[in-house]
């Protein structure tokens, strides 16, 4: 089976979808923020604070490229990750990609507790939510399915997924 990429905004459930989706068809998840933090031995917080936004991408994409050239595995993808045409291109043909969705608020509301996600560690929050939703409209746009997490909880998800593949 191809890899089953999940991508999206921050907050919109990803990593707790991906759990799910990696006990109920018993594949191997691969969360990549994590992946590339043993590899490099810090955290992702720590690497934009050393090396900035573009040097994690470097990181992200050769992560990713290593990730693909594996099968049956759920992937929860860092939600820059398919802003860039070459990691696209990745995605959509080594698996098969979801996006999950959800409002600029509902995102803040989940993710504003967490000092970890370097791009929110901003005086304004929110506007970047929406900011960097509107920019990667057109991206996460190109994903073969879309799930709105807005009022879906992570099994909800996790079965529409399920049920996404069993009908192709």
């Amino acid at each position: 089976m191809k890899n089953i990429y999940l991508v999206g905004f921050m907050g919109t459930g990803k990593t707790a979808v991906g759990k799910l989706l990696s006990k109920k068809l018993s594949k191997e998840f691969i969360e990549m923020d994590d992946l590339i933090e043993k590899k490099e031995g810090r955290k992702i917080v720590d690497i934009f604070a050393a090396w900035g936004e573009s040097h994690f991408r470097k990181l992200e994409k050769q992560t990713l490229e290593e990730i693909s050239h594996k099968t049956d595995l759920i992937v929860s993808c860092g939600g820059g990750l398919i802003c860039s045409d070459d990691n696209s291109k990745i995605l959509l043909e080594s698996g098969t990609v979801f996006c999950l969705t959800a409002t600029a608020q509902t995102i803040y509301n989940r993710t504003k507790r967490h000092k970890h996600r370097p791009l929110l560690n901003v005086s304004d929050p929110l506007q970047e939510i929406k900011s960097l939703l509107n920019k990667r409209k057109p991206y996460y746009d190109k994903a073969h399915y879309s799930i709105d997490t807005e009022k879906t909880s992570p099994q909800e998800a996790a079965d529409k997924i399920i049920e996404t593949l069993n009908k192709n």
